[in-house]
């Protein structure tokens, strides 16, 4: 059996798969340097367990005190990414709203996420980004079910909503699991701060799910994630052809 830990990555709370085979051993709550999305980037196990599956990609290391000061580093380097975004999504006036900005630990790449009713031409934008910080730029558009997980908030419950505390991917709701639990179907009561179906539907379904979707809490990156759309272009200084990258660890839902 190989040794598999669970990595949680920012900053909207992902879980991935890595195999550790380090020579020291990792413990819950360690910080590692991993291969992700877009590149190297810092996480911290929130798991370890055994797997006969070898594919995943291997820990690159312990996070040493050098990774955790360069870390540091670009949390600077993010704060002023987001000031000069917002200052030209302003200037061009770019029905857009950005949310977060995260730099690869290697600073090869960094990353704008942002909401927006419908497809945006943010080709300027980025030319105007990669000039700025002489580095590859990639604008990622996400749902507002994603939205609501990064800024957090209320539900009617009282309680803080669940995809800020502990849902990782979000799984399809349907009317047919409030039906099924005799709730009234007024789509306005049953939607959560996102405006979306809410998430807690699934929690009291004991239904038959699935023709909607495979009932399972791991799920590998190759399933796409129903609120992630992917808009990414990526360029450099140059002027190149936009492209797109899927690349990364195994992605989990817990």
């Amino acid at each position: 059996m190989n040794n598999v830990v669970y990595v949680r990555i920012r900053p909207f709370g992902k879980v991935y798969r890595y195999l550790n085979n380090l020579e020291i051993e990792l413990k819950k709550g360690d910080f590692v340097v991993v291969e992700g999305d877009f590149g190297l980037t810092l996480g911290y196990v929130v798991k370890v367990s055994s797997d006969n599956e070898n594919s995943f990609k291997p820990v690159i290391r312990k996070a040493t005190k050098e990774d955790m000061e360069t870390f540091e580093k670009n949390i600077s380097l993010e704060k002023d990414a987001w000031d000069f975004c917002l200052e030209k999504i302003s200037e061009r006036k770019l029905p857009m709203k950005l949310l977060v900005v995260e730099s690869a630990l290697d600073r090869k790449r960094i990353i704008f996420y942002f909401t927006a009713e419908g497809r945006i031409d943010f080709r300027e934008l980025v030319k105007d980004l990669a000039a700025k910080f002489k580095t590859r730029i990639e604008m990622r558009q996400i749902g507002v079910r994603d939205e609501a997980k990064f800024l957090g908030g209320i539900g009617v419950c009282g309680r803080e909503i669940c995809c800020k505390t502990f849902v990782s991917f979000f799984k399809p709701i349907s009317l047919k699991m409030a039906k099924d639990q005799e709730m009234v179907l007024n789509v306005s009561k049953l939607s959560g701060v996102c405006g979306r179906l809410k998430c807690c539907l699934r929690h009291e379904y004991y239904g038959e799910i699935e023709e909607i979707i495979q009932d399972e809490e791991i799920i590998t990156q190759e399933e796409k994630e129903p609120e992630f759309k992917k808009l990414s272009f990526i360029i450099k200084e140059t002027d190149e052809e936009p492209t797109e990258e899927t690349s990364g660890g195994k992605d989990e839902s817990k």
